[in-house]
């Protein structure tokens, strides 16, 4: 399975998360509370493309970081 895409998206996800002066925990926190399991560890694997995003995720990462979903997905 190519893993590449993921890896561009993890790297937009870093890019918005920093731009908003966030940390991963913080990003963690506020999937957390839109109802999104994810710990800080599982944000770090996003980042680097190791981790699957869930459609749930995308749409509380879209929510979050304030961006249309072609932002998140280049």
């Amino acid at each position: 399975m190519d893993y590449s895409y993921d890896f561009i998206v993890g790297r937009q996800i870093r890019a918005l998360r920093e731009a908003r002066g966030l940390t991963q925990a913080q990003l963690s926190a506020r999937l957390q509370t839109k109802g999104c399991d994810v710990t800080r560890s599982a944000v770090a694997k996003m980042e680097v493309g190791q981790r699957h995003i869930y459609a749930a995720e995308l749409r509380a990462l879209r929510d979050i970081l304030n961006v249309p979903y072609d932002t998140l997905l280049p």
